[in-house]
């Protein structure tokens, strides 16, 4: 079949647009990138767009031999998977007991959940419950008070509803099957790319976020990577030559390190998203439509 030239112009048109926009995305990377491994003299020169100057990697090396540094990294990868498991967890729990018709009561419960999407109490009074449940100061601080999103839940919730056969639940329960069976054994197979879409929700919602242990974390022990570059960062905008945390003794150039520490913060996310991004698209609009 022939196409038209009208089809054709809207295709190079469409194909422009996404071009445009992938690189808006993707030159501040390749600048960042750019910076971590050029000389010091290039960069401060800014003489460093996307093309390196000076090639070298003292930058990396600086970060990888501070101790402090890789333990938050470390620290942060732990945080991350237990906050994604535990998340996990409860959205799964929540969404599939207010996708059943059976339980009454689940459109009230369902709109006290979407009421703390537009309603929060604020930072004083997270902070003193965090106090008064001898939160602060722990790993426990930056696991359990965001641990479950309502926006997670209703995503799940809709996706049980409208793409899990109820017919298949009923030959379950005929068989004896109870409801845990049904989930772990009918359910959850059946909702792997939801399941997988919403764990990069929470992993990666996780990993880029750094204000709640800036207010309620003050031991270096327990400071997550996000929070590291933070201080990097501003300590760098403070005329400090070299943040002294991290790079120690070493001489390494304000801008040249602190792109070097986003990289370092930045990489382990970019790994990851590659092996579960073709569940993404087809999870977030499996639970977002409603047949």
């Amino acid at each position: 079949m022939k196409r038209k030239p009208s089809d054709i112009c809207a295709d190079v048109l469409i194909y422009l647009f996404i071009g445009i926009l992938s690189l808006i995305c993707l030159i501040p990377f390749i600048h960042v990138l750019s910076m971590s491994i050029s000389g010091n003299a290039a960069v401060m020169a800014n003489r460093v767009f996307l093309i390196p100057k000076d090639i070298n990697f003292d930058a990396y090396i600086t970060v990888f031999k501070d101790s402090s540094m890789m333990r938050s990294l470390w620290f942060s990868v732990w945080i991350t998977v237990a906050f994604t498991a535990l998340g996990m967890f409860l959205t799964i729990c929540g969404a599939y007991a207010l996708s059943r018709k059976r339980l009454k009561g689940r459109k009230v419960v369902g709109i006290i959940f979407l009421i703390t999407m537009y309603f929060t109490a604020g930072t004083i009074p997270d902070y003193i419950v965090m106090s008064e449940l001898h939160l602060i100061n722990t790993s426990a601080v930056l696991i359990l008070p965001l641990a479950f999103s309502a926006y997670n839940l209703i995503i799940l919730r809709t996706f049980m509803q409208n793409s899990v056969p109820q017919s298949l639940e009923e030959a379950a329960q005929i068989d004896g099957c109870n409801d845990f069976v049904i989930l772990i054994k009918i359910v959850l197979p059946l909702s792997v790319p939801v399941l997988a879409t919403l764990a990069l929700f929470y992993a990666v919602g996780r990993w880029n976020t750094f204000q709640d242990a800036l207010y309620f974390i003050t031991k270096s022990s327990l400071k997550p990577l996000q929070l590291k570059l933070y201080e990097l960062v501003n300590a760098a905008g403070s005329q400090s030559a070299v943040s002294q945390e991290v790079a120690g003794e070493s001489m390494q150039a304000q801008e040249v390190l602190k792109s070097a520490c986003i990289m370092f913060a930045t990489l382990p996310i970019v790994i990851v998203y590659p092996f579960i991004q073709k569940y993404f698209v087809k999870g977030v609009m499996i639970g977002a439509v409603k047949e």
